[in-house]
C-alpha cells in the first residue's frame, strides 16, 4: 500500500504524441493493480502522476500498458516508464523505445537484464515466451531469390513492421531530399538525352556543386598509377584486394612477355605482389539501357608494393581466358597511355559493380537485415544480448548469388580477413589500420565488458537457450546455412561469443560505413568510377580518347549516377553515431559505466585518427567512430 510516482517520456520525433488514453498497470511480486485510463500522452515530452495504490505489490517486475482509441486510433511512441514507490528501492526504470499501436496489452519488464538462468523463479518465462511469439508473427522470413541470404518479409517499406521504419524527422528528410534530387534530375536529364560527351572534360558538366576536398583530388589525378592502385587499400571498396601467394593461373603470359614474367616472380619471392580478381564478374548478363547493349569485363590486376607503400599496377587481363580463343591482351603502365588508361577506367568499372552489390548492399544491408531479423524473433527484450545488440536485368542477381556462395565468417571479422588477405603487415592501408582499431574498441572495452557482467562462465553461455537460438536462427536460417563457410550454430563459451557479438555490431556499424562514405569522394568524378560501360573492352592497345568517351556512361546516364551517389552519400542531418544512441536500455549501473568507457575510448580513437589524418594528402574518414553510423539506415 502506498503512494507511487509515475514518470512517462513520449518520444521527440514530430508525431511521437497521441490523444489516445493509455491505460496503465503495475505488476509486482506480489500483485497487479490497474491504475484505469489515466494517461493522455499528447506531444508533451514527460508526463508525472501519482496514484494511490492499497495492495502492496512488493518489487516491480513489470508495467503493462494498453492505448484505447477513440474514433481515431494515433501511436503513440513511448521512450520508458519509471516508477517510484513501495518496494522500487529508488526509482525503477521500465524502457519500451517503440511504437504503441492497436489496443493491444504491452508488457514492458523492469530494465535490469536477465538470462533465463537469472530468473530462476521463473517471474519473466511467461512473459519472455508470449513476446517471443508476438515478434515471431511480426517479423517473419520472406524470400526473393534461391541462393540468396533471406530478407524480412515484405514488399514496401509500409510491410514494416512499424518500430522498423524511420521516424517521421529522418523520413521526411529523406522523401524531400529524394523528391528534390528526382526533380533535379528530370529537368537536367532530359537535356543530357539532346547533348552527348565528346572528351573527357566534358563530365565536369554533372561534377557535383559543393564536392567534398578528396572528390576534386580524384578528379585532378584519377590518371594517376599511385591513385589507382591507393583505392584498393582505402577506396570505397577496400574489400578485393589480397597478397599473391602464386602467379594466378588465369593470368596468360606469352612468350614475348618473359620480362614480365620475371619481374611478377621477383615480387612474388619479396612478399610484394598483389592482386584483385573480378572474377565473380565473368559472363555475367550485362543490362540494356534505353535499348542499347551495356558491356561488362571481369578483370586481373597484379599490383606491386612499393617501399614508400604506393601500390601500383603491373598488368590488367580484362577478360580471362577462352577455351579455342586467343589468349586475351595484356595491359602494362608502359603501353600508349590511352590504351593503358581504358584498361584501368574498365577495372574501375568493375570495382564499383562489386562494390555496390557485394561489399556495400550483401555484406552491409542485407547481412545487417539478418542479424536484425534473428535478433527480434530469438531474443525477448530482458536478454542482455537484444540490450547490446539492438542497435537491373537480371545480372545483378548473378553476381549476389555468387557473392553469397563466397560470404565466409572469417571474412567479416577485420582481423581474420586482413590475415587471409596477406594485409596484417601492410602499413599503407588505412582502412585495415582503423578497421582493427574500432575492432578492438568494439570488443575490448563494449562486447567483453557487458558479456562478463551477465555470463561468468562458459557454462553460461552453452546454457542459455535464447542465446543459442538467435546463434541457429542467424546462420542456419537467415544465412541459409551458412555453417560450411564457418559461421557458427552454437556459441560455446563467453569468447566465442564475444567474437560473434563484435561481429556483428562492427558489420552493422564501422564495415558499412568503410563502403558506404566514399561514394561521394570517388565516385563523383565518372570515368573513376563508371556505373556503366557502353562497348566492350578492348582487345588491341589502338585506342584513342574517343575511344574511352564511348565507352564511358551517356552524359544522362553520367548524371544519373552522380544524382545518386549526392543523394546516398551524403552525411545524414539526422544521423547518430556509434554507441552515441540516446536509448537506455540498461537499469542497472554496471552496464551504464561499460557504455561510458566505451564512449570515452571511441571519443579517443576519434582525436587519433583526426590528428594522423591532418598530416596526410588523403586523409581517411569513413571510420573515424564520429563518421560511424550506430546502424545500418541508409
Amino acid at each position: 500500500m502506498g503512494k507511487y510516482r509515475i514518470r512517462v517520456a513520449t518520444g521527440d520525433s514530430l508525431l511521437a504524441g497521441s490523444s489516445n488514453r493509455v491505460q496503465l498497470w503495475l505488476v509486482g511480486e506480489h500483485g497487479e493493480k490497474d491504475l484505469g485510463k489515466i494517461l493522455r500522452p499528447i506531444q508533451i515530452r514527460e508526463v508525472q502522476l501519482e496514484v494511490e495504490v492499497s495492495l502492496y505489490l512488493g518489487r516491480l517486475l513489470l508495467v503493462k500498458l494498453r492505448k484505447h482509441k477513440s474514433l481515431v486510433g494515433f501511436d503513440w511512441f513511448c521512450k520508458w516508464i519509471a516508477v517510484q514507490g513501495p518496494g522500487t528501492q529508488g526509482e525503477a526504470f521500465f524502457p519500451c523505445y517503440r511504437w504503441v499501436q492497436g489496443n493491444e496489452i504491452i508488457c514492458l519488464p523492469e530494465g535490469t537484464a536477465r538470462t533465463m538462468r537469472d530468473d530462476p523463479q521463473n517471474q519473466f518465462k511467461k512473459h519472455r515466451e508470449e513476446e517471443l511469439e508476438e515478434r515471431r508473427k511480426l517479423y517473419r522470413w520472406g524470400f526473393w531469390k534461391e541462393g540468396l541470404i533471406l530478407p524480412i518479409a515484405g514488399n514496401t517499406q509500409w510491410d514494416l513492421p512499424r518500430n522498423e521504419r524511420f521516424l517521421e524527422d529522418k523520413d521526411l528528410d529523406f522523401s524531400l531530399s529524394l523528391a528534390k534530387v528526382l526533380k533535379d534530375l528530370a529537368l537536367k536529364g532530359t537535356l543530357d538525352l539532346t547533348n552527348s560527351v565528346r572528351r573527357l572534360e566534358d563530365f565536369n558538366k554533372v561534377f557535383p556543386r559543393g564536392k567534398t576536398p578528396l572528390a576534386e583530388q580524384v578528379r585532378n589525378s584519377w590518371k594517376d598509377d599511385a591513385l589507382f592502385g591507393y583505392q584498393f587499400l582505402n577506396g570505397a571498396n577496400p574489400m578485393l584486394l589480397r597478397r599473391s601467394t602464386n602467379l594466378p593461373s588465369r593470368l596468360v603470359l606469352p612468350p614475348e612477355m618473359e620480362d614480365l614474367k620475371t619481374q611478377l616472380e621477383k615480387e612474388l619471392q619479396t612478399g610484394s605482389l598483389f592482386e584483385a580478381d573480378f572474377s565473380l564478374l565473368d559472363e555475367v548478363k550485362p543490362n540494356v539501357i534505353i535499348f542499347k547493349q551495356q558491356y561488362v569485363a571481369a578483370p586481373l590486376v597484379m599490383l606491386k608494393l612499393q617501399p614508400d607503400g604506393r601500390l601500383l599496377p603491373m598488368v590488367i587481363q580484362l577478360q580471362p581466358p577462352r577455351n579455342g580463343c586467343p589468349p586475351p591482351v595484356l595491359f602494362l603502365p608502359s603501353d600508349p597511355p590511352m590504351a593503358w588508361l581504358l584498361a584501368k577506367t574498365w577495372v574501375r568499372s568493375s570495382d564499383f559493380q562489386l562494390h555496390q552489390l557485394q561489399s556495400h548492399l550483401l555484406r552491409g544491408h542485407l547481412i545487417a537485415e539478418v542479424i536484425s531479423v534473428a535478433t527480434m524473433r530469438s531474443l525477448p527484450s530482458l536478454h542482455p544480448i537484444y540490450k547490446v545488440v539492438s542497435t537491373g536485368s537480371g545480372g545483378h542477381v548473378d553476381i549476389l548469388q555468387r557473392a553469397t556462395a563466397g560470404l565466409t565468417y572469417r571474412s567479416f571479422c577485420p582481423p581474420d580477413d586482413l590475415a587471409d588477405r596477406g594485409l596484417l603487415d601492410v602499413k599503407s592501408p588505412l582502412y585495415g589500420q582503423d578497421a582493427l582499431r574500432l575492432w578492438g574498441v568494439i570488443s575490448r572495452r563494449y562486447v567483453e565488458k557487458m558479456v562478463s557482467l551477465f555470463y561468468k562462465s562458459d557454462g553460461a553461455v552453452k546454457d542459455d537457450p535464447e542465446l543459442q537460438a538467435w546463434c541457429r536462427e542467424i546462420t542456419e536460417t537467415g544465412l541459409q546455412g551458412a555453417q560450411d563457410r564457418g559461421f557458427p550454430i552454437s556459441l560455446e563459451s563467453r569468447a566465442q561469443l564475444c567474437h560473434f557479438l563484435t561481429m556483428c555490431i562492427f558489420t552493422c556499424t564501422g564495415q558499412h560505413a568503410s563502403t558506404h562514405q566514399g561514394q561521394l569522394d570517388w565516385y563523383s568524378w565518372i570515368p573513376n568510377g563508371p556505373c556503366t560501360m557502353q562497348k566492350p573492352p578492348p582487345i588491341s592497345k589502338d585506342v584513342t580518347e574517343k575511344d574511352i568517351v564511348d565507352s564511358l556512361p551517356s552524359l544522362h546516364q553520367a548524371r544519373t549516377q552522380k544524382t545518386f551517389i549526392k543523394f546516398l552519400g551524403r552525411r545524414q542531418p539526422v544521423m547518430v553515431a556509434l554507441g552515441q544512441h540516446k536509448e537506455n536500455y540498461f537499469s542497472d549501473l554496471g552496464p551504464q559505466a561499460v557504455l561510458k568507457q566505451f564512449q570515452e575510448e571511441l571519443a579517443a580513437l576519434d582525436k587519433e585518427i583526426e590528428v594522423r589524418n591532418a598530416g596526410l594528402d588523403l586523409p581517411y574518414e569513413y571510420l573515424r567512430p564520429s563518421m560511424v553510423e550506430n546502424s545500418v539506415t541508409i
